[in-house]
């Protein structure tokens, strides 16, 4: 026992010489260490049963006890075994689960030794029956915690020696949420409330606390909370394997919010364009609503590229973005025969104004207009899905109700529509809708409407757009505005409806439409060289009216067959809505004119030929309509015999049958059997939908319609002119595994930045990644989760998409298939870490394969590994990506890519 007591004395001399040495240098390179294998371990507490003399004679040379001892709050403390107050070491033992509490510091640990004279606390770890450390010391000021082997505080000075140190700082915020630094330190010591130096440490976002996968190894650093690390020499470390990646230098931002930054760029070269640096940049947080991200790329052959996006958002007001693209892009070198030169742009705003902020006044946008072949041409790799879309649209809205009767409602919209394989573009500049009500004059203003005089009602509707046709080189200069047509339309309507023998509606009424233009065309014959019709243009307002009358009836019919309840399929129920309906449109002709051709034939015109809205009709139209339209639904034996009433199911959503017939033309007066429907079936996982078109005509040699019906011309009834199927189906190993009560939200990707991004909501034409963008916080801690690897077997998570589609037309006897495909897309989870995944397509008419993506994924819990390949085709490439999953080290980072075609 003698010899345990000396060699306990031994270890308190160590200890005391490393704190007198500690007063002498104020770096930390001066801090005492004593090396076992490759940890630091921490001097041992000294036994609370032992009188130690030694520390009470050597206070004056302490560096931190540097002031009188003060005491300005109580001291709360505890522990589980024993509390022990010594008045003659002036001390306070306490042991096993021991805790103190004092101002805003609260320290926990297996064993704290507080010196009440000095106002200096050791608190420090207990070791169990089988040697192993247990109750850590857990040392928390203000928001600051550290997680320690061993500590020595001072409560004056707010000075501290720790020994490996653990503590975990939140960085990083913003739409991918906040990201967890962990600093780990050998020795640190404590200069204030903010400052800290380190030695030794270790820096990572890894989960593990124990064995990190990866860590950033400093010899030096200062560590200031909340805000930041400077570090001298650093090292990457992955699974403790040093790697040639080191600075001299670095310097860590763990500021809590959105700071300004640099973001670093890719490294790589390009067979065309060089060495380049791609999405390099600056980050700057304006204010607490708006946000400027500007990056750019750069290549050794001249090309270049440049973007700017800016996201705001006000909670309860308003959110959205502001996107712009350009690239300057050159291939080879001038002077060589391949040498070309070519821009493109994109322009991407989205706007979305909260419904609450101002329930009679809304403003939103959604604009996606810019070069026709950027997709196609882009050198980003995320552009790729997007090279299938062939049409640009926009649109900016702003719309104004005002509530008083009768209400009123305004509108005026910016809409854009580009077509991309053509490049033709199609503007409104604006158009304004403008609607009030609908007002029933005779009915009680109280109470509910009955017959046909209380049902009459009408309103108002104002339609005027300014119409610009350009093209894609004119766009957005003033030869643009060279083919600018305005138009208006004033509608009103009046109708009113009623039952007669309680099971038709009818319903009868009318429209009168104002129509006006600001210039007209009027056509003559040139009597000098007799060759042509010459068109003048008259500027000035000029206007026509036309009016229409209507009336239809129509009624809903059950079907219902039953078929007992022992049978699976107890009952079929059918649900009929026939209607009919009738439709007369005088002609007018007092809007026509007429003038002498070539032939001295007299040839018929309106001056209205070629405006926006074109001349009112010729001919007078007397028709009528016939629909039917059809539900079938199933009751069916429920599979769980617990299950009191059976099941309803679909069995043909809907099934449609339309036709007319027109009293006034002079042949042909029947109109083509419109057929369509739809329904889902496989519990609402393959959806189906089909239409067709039967002409009961029959056509000459030509292939033009003749006033003969087909059977009487030795053909069928009806002749199938065109038809078309689209299937879709969805699948996944869910679908054949136990049904969860739970029911699963939808998993729908919110990253993205852009609402108008022009692409598809699935993935069959390929995933548009951004791996140099960090994903969203739940995906990102989804795949961060420490999951092990259950023995798969034969149940490998998977998932299938498919969507086929199939036009055929034989309108002049052509039997074609205009369009044949199937598209597909599918995952499969090898591992909780394993994901591969592809899509692709086949051209059934073409005989080849659509753009196809091949996705391998592989989460390596800090970092994530990608790599896409597009093995064939217009856009045959692969990319390669590994990097930092934490938004703090993202720039640490590989990327590598293939040659573009």
């Amino acid at each position: 026992m003698q010899s345990n007591k000396h060699h306990v004395l031994f270890l308190l001399l160590l200890l005391y010489g490393a704190f007198t040495a500690s007063a002498q240098e104020d770096q930390i390179k001066s801090l005492p260490i004593v090396a076992f294998r490759d940890t630091i371990k921490a001097p041992l507490m000294p036994d609370p049963k032992l009188q130690d003399t030694l520390l009470k004679d050597t206070t004056k040379v302490d560096s931190l006890n540097g002031k009188k001892p003060l005491l300005l709050d109580k001291i709360k403390y505890k522990a589980k075994d024993y509390v022990k107050m010594s008045q003659k070491d002036q001390k306070i033992y306490l042991y096993n689960e021991a805790e103190l509490y004092y101002q805003d510091t609260e320290l926990k640990a297996g064993i704290i030794i507080m010196d009440y004279v000095k106002n200096e606390v050791y608190a420090g770890r207990l070791k169990d029956s089988l040697g192993n450390y247990t109750q850590l010391p857990f040392f928390k000021q203000g928001t600051n915690e550290v997680i320690p082997d061993s500590i020595r505080f001072n409560f004056d000075t707010q000075k501290a020696i720790i020994w490996n140190s653990r503590t975990e700082q939140q960085a990083g915020l913003g739409q991918l949420g906040s990201d967890a630094m962990k600093v780990y330190a050998e020795i640190t010591k404590k200069e204030n409330d903010s400052v800290y130096f380190l030695s030794e440490g270790k820096l990572t976002t890894s989960k593990d606390t124990v064995n990190p996968d990866y860590y950033i190894r400093v010899k030096k650093a200062k560590f200031v909370p909340q805000k930041k690390v400077i570090a001298g020499f650093s090292n990457l470390y992955i699974a403790d394997v040093p790697t040639p990646v080191a600075l001299p230098f670095a310097y860590f931002p763990l500021t809590v919010g959105r700071t300004a930054g640099v973001m670093m760029p890719t490294f790589g070269s390009d067979p065309d364009r060089g060495y380049f640096l791609q999405n390099g940049g600056y980050y700057v947080p304006i204010n607490d609503y708006v946000d400027l991200t500007l990056t750019g790329d750069l290549y050794t052959n001249g090309s270049y590229g440049f973007r700017t996006q800016s996201v705001y958002s006000k909670r309860y007001k308003y959110r959205g973005n502001v996107n712009f693209r350009y690239e300057n892009l050159v291939t080879s070198q001038k002077g060589f025969s391949d040498y070309s030169r070519s821009t493109i742009y994109n322009i991407q705003v989205s706007h979305a104004q909260d419904a609450k902020s101002n329930p009679n006044s809304r403003f939103q946008a959604s604009v996606n207009l810019g070069s026709s072949s950027y997709y196609r041409n882009s050198l980003l790799q995320q552009n790729l899905p997007n090279t299938q879309v062939n049409n640009l649209s926009s649109s900016i809205s702003y719309s104004k109700t005002f509530p008083e009767y009768p209400s009123v409602n305004l509108s005026l919209t910016a809409t854009h529509n580009q077509n991309t394989n053509t490049g033709v573009v199609d503007v409104t500049l604006p158009t304004l809708q403008a609607s009030m009500e609908r007002i029933f004059p005779f009915a009680p203003r109280e109470g509910i409407k009955k017959g046909i005089i209380q049902n009459v009602n009408f309103q108002y509707n104002l339609n005027a757009r300014n119409s610009i046709t350009t093209t894609e080189d004119d766009f957005l200069t003033g030869r643009m505005f060279d083919n600018t047509r305005f138009g208006a339309r004033n509608t009103i309507p009046l109708s009113t409806n009623f039952k007669v023998a309680k099971h038709f509606s009818v319903s009868v009424g009318g429209s009168y439409e104002d129509v006006w233009a600001i210039e007209t065309y009027e056509r003559g014959y040139d009597s000098d060289t007799k060759s042509e019709v010459v068109t003048d243009t008259i500027n000035g307002f000029d206007r026509y009216g036309t009016y229409n009358f209507s009336a239809s009836i129509g009624t809903t019919l059950y079907g219902l067959v039953n078929f007992g309840e022992d049978k699976k399929i107890q009952a079929i129920r059918h649900v009929m809505r026939p209607s009919v309906s009738y439709g007369y449109t005088p002609s007018f002709d007092q809007y026509y004119d007429s003038y002498i051709g070539a032939d001295d034939e007299l040839e018929l015109y309106s001056r209205f030929e070629g405006t926006l809205n074109g001349a009112p009709g010729l001919n007078k139209s007397s028709s009528m309509s016939f629909s039917l339209g059809n539900q079938f639904e199933a009751k069916v034996r429920d599979k769980d015999s617990t299950a009191t009433k059976p099941k309803k199911i679909s069995l043909l959503s809907n099934l449609n049958l339309s036709t007319g017939y027109n009293f006034e033309a002079d042949s042909l007066k029947l109109s083509p059997l419109n057929l369509s429907g739809g329904t889902n079936i496989l519990n609402n996982k393959m959806a189906i939908n089909f239409g067709a078109s039967l002409d009961p005509y029959a056509i000459d040699n030509n292939g033009t319609r003749i006033n003969t019906f087909n059977v009487d011309n030795g053909g069928s009834l009806f002749r199938l002119t065109t038809a078309r199927a689209n299937l879709s189906y969805s699948l996944s190993s869910e679908t054949f595994g136990k049904k969860k009560d739970e029911k699963k939200e939808d998993k729908k990707d919110e990253y993205d930045y852009v609402a108008a991004s022009g692409g598809r909501d699935d993935d069959l034409f390929g995933r548009a990644n951004d791996f140099n963008e960090n994903r969203p916080e739940d995906e990102r801690d989804k795949d961060s989760e420490d999951v092990e690897n259950p023995v798969y077997g034969t149940k490998l998570p998977w998932d299938l998409r498919l969507a086929y589609a199939v036009n055929y037309s034989n309108s002049n006897r052509q039997n074609t298939i205009g369009s044949h495909s199937l598209m597909f897309s599918g995952n499969i989870q090898l591992s909780p870490r394993w994901k591969i995944g592809g899509s692709s397509g086949y051209d059934f008419k073409n005989k080849g394969f659509t753009l196809t993506q091949l996705r391998f994924e592989r989460d390596l819990k800090s970092f994530r590994m990608n790599f896409n390949w597009t093995p064939f085709g217009t856009y045959k490439r692969w990319y390669f990506f590994i990097g930092i999953k934490s938004s703090i080290l993202q720039d640490l980072k590989w990327e590598n890519r293939s040659k573009r075609n």
